[in-house]
């Protein structure tokens, strides 16, 4: 009996020619794709916001140490990039099913497997050696990010466990942590903070997405707490979380009172909308509604790191 990984890649292959009448795009387009240049973006505001306050608090110059800057610039997002490309690689039999991901190129046919898999372990290989120029904290840390996303979360719990948000929000919180110990192998408690705000952020952010592609992800095969448990204990869990992040703002204390106030603000008001959201009837609006807030409030939070230790 053939089992379903196969069946899935047997419907790749049939369906590559059709796909490829239909979808238009560029080799830098389909690059793009295999490193999920999105995350890849995204993971760096946090990456670069934990070495800037790690030059801040330490009191040294950002223009002194630009080395720095550009190798754990550059290495935290070959090692992110190429972890993404290994995901596209493993899930290549099941990326057909969902909308968001059956134009990538591994679902295409455009770029043929092995050639994915190598890329992904020649930017991991490439980024770990320019992360090497700055510290070995930084090196192990950003290798750890690199396990916890591809072993723990893409080979392990993405499948299997209903708790795999969870454990996929480990590589998620690591950028940080990245940024931060390649100026300063001592972790302070606000590096630490950092990952933990992290950490905390992506349930609620992606149970809310989740929601949103219930029917995709159930398609896959992919057990997400929507998919297993339904949105009404899902809306519990996001709510939960958003609790969870109330405090954090007090671990961040060194950025000052005008910062304090916009986290706490921030804080209560994705509270305030999550609770507010169970007079919404329509689910997928409220889910909706989350996800927007949870990226507004991941960039904005981050973006006024760096501004107010400017001011």
């Amino acid at each position: 009996m053939p089992n379903s990984k196969a069946f899935g890649e047997a419907a790749i292959e049939n369906g590559t020619a059709s796909l490829h009448s239909d979808i238009k795009t560029t080799a830098w387009k389909d690059l793009m794709a295999l490193i999920k240049i999105g995350i890849v973006n995204s993971n760096l505001i946090t990456t670069f916001t934990g070495l800037w306050l790690a030059l801040h608090f330490s009191g040294q110059s950002f223009l002194n140490n630009l080395d720095i800057v550009f190798f754990t610039v550059v290495g935290s997002s070959l090692i992110i990039a190429g972890s993404c490309a290994i995901n596209n690689y493993v899930d290549r039999d099941i990326d057909h099913l969902m909308e968001r991901t059956k134009a990538r190129p591994t679902v295409t046919g455009k770029v043929g497997p092995v050639k994915v898999l190598s890329l992904g372990i020649l930017l991991i290989g490439l980024g770990t050696l320019s992360l090497f120029f700055t510290t070995i904290t930084a090196t192990v840390i950003g290798l750890l990010g690199v396990f916890s996303y591809v072993f723990l979360y893409t080979l392990w719990s993405k499948r299997q466990l209903v708790s795999n948000t969870i454990i996929g929000s480990i590589s998620g919180a690591v950028p940080p942590l990245i940024g931060w110990a390649a100026v300063d192998a001592n972790l302070d408690i606000m590096a630490w903070s950092l990952f933990v705000l992290m950490f905390v952020w992506q349930p609620p952010h992606f149970y809310a997405l989740a929601m949103r592609r219930v029917k995709e992800y159930k398609a896959a095969g992919i057990p997400m707490l929507p998919v297993v448990k339904g949105f009404k204990t899902t809306k519990i869990h996001i709510i939960l979380w958003v609790a969870a992040l109330q405090p954090l703002p007090f671990f961040l204390t060194k950025l000052g009172i005008p910062f304090l106030i916009l986290a706490i603000v921030l804080n209560i008001g994705w509270l305030a909308l999550g609770i507010y959201g169970y007079r919404i009837k329509d689910d997928i609006k409220w889910a909706k509604l989350m996800f927007v807030y949870s990226l507004q409030y991941l960039t904005i939070i981050f973006v006024a790191m760096v501004i107010v230790t400017l001011i």
